[in-house]
């Protein structure tokens, strides 16, 4: 599903990934685990096509990321992308539902389906009842349950997740990690999780360590 040939990117003359291969199937849980600084975000970004490598390129479904223009990078990423962050980002002036339906209105599904894709997305990450509470009201294990509702209503092939632990307790990000395995098997989609924790790392199908030298095995 997913295919990154021989990577690399440099910021103002430095390396910052070089020679990153990696190949994602549907179904399959990944993880990578680095420092900060080593490139892990900089690796998702070029992944979502939102910021451009310098060699090497990644393909998806077949189709090669790096060679399309920026308007049909944005169409496929809106149509076949999932995205956790570990601020959450939730919108502060939604309610829980008018979140997770966020990604359907912005690819013009009608009212009547937005409402019950989300409520049913909602109820899977554990929080039915809740649909019209505001961010305000819910704690930061609650807040990253809702991005993973968001992320997967659209029904993406692939999952991207950076972090999405980062701001959170232990309990919650043990809650969270194993939700959002849960979710990614259950959808079929292929994930990738960047972390620092090999606690977390611990909870996918591969783990691999990024350096400057590339991805190894872990």
């Amino acid at each position: 599903m997913l295919h990154i040939a021989a990577l690399g990117k440099q910021f103002g003359g430095r390396p910052v990934l070089g020679s990153v291969s990696l190949r994602v199937g549907a179904g399959e849980y990944v993880a990578v685990v680095g420092e900060s600084g080593v490139g892990k975000s900089t690796l998702l970004n070029i992944i979502a096509g939102l910021e451009p490598a310098d060699s090497g390129t990644v393909s998806f479904l077949d189709t090669e990321m790096t060679a399309l223009d920026d308007d049909a990078r944005t169409v496929l990423r809106r149509e076949n992308f999932g995205f956790v962050f570990q601020a959450f980002h939730v919108l502060p002036h939604l309610t829980v539902q008018q979140n997770v339906g966020l990604p359907l209105l912005l690819r013009s599904f009608d009212a009547e389906q937005i409402q019950l894709k989300s409520k049913e997305l909602i109820a899977s990450v554990g929080l039915a009842g809740r649909e019209n509470s505001m961010p305000r009201e819910l704690s930061g294990g609650e807040l990253q349950r809702v991005a993973i509702a968001r992320a997967l209503v659209g029904e993406p092939k692939l999952v991207l997740a950076d972090e999405p632990t980062g701001n959170l307790d232990q309990e919650n990000a043990r809650q969270v990690l194993a939700l959002l395995r849960e979710q990614v098997k259950a959808h079929g989609a292929a994930g990738i999780l960047v972390t620092h924790s090999e606690a977390a790392a611990a909870t996918c199908d591969r783990r691999y360590r990024l350096t400057s030298g590339g991805l190894a095995p872990l």
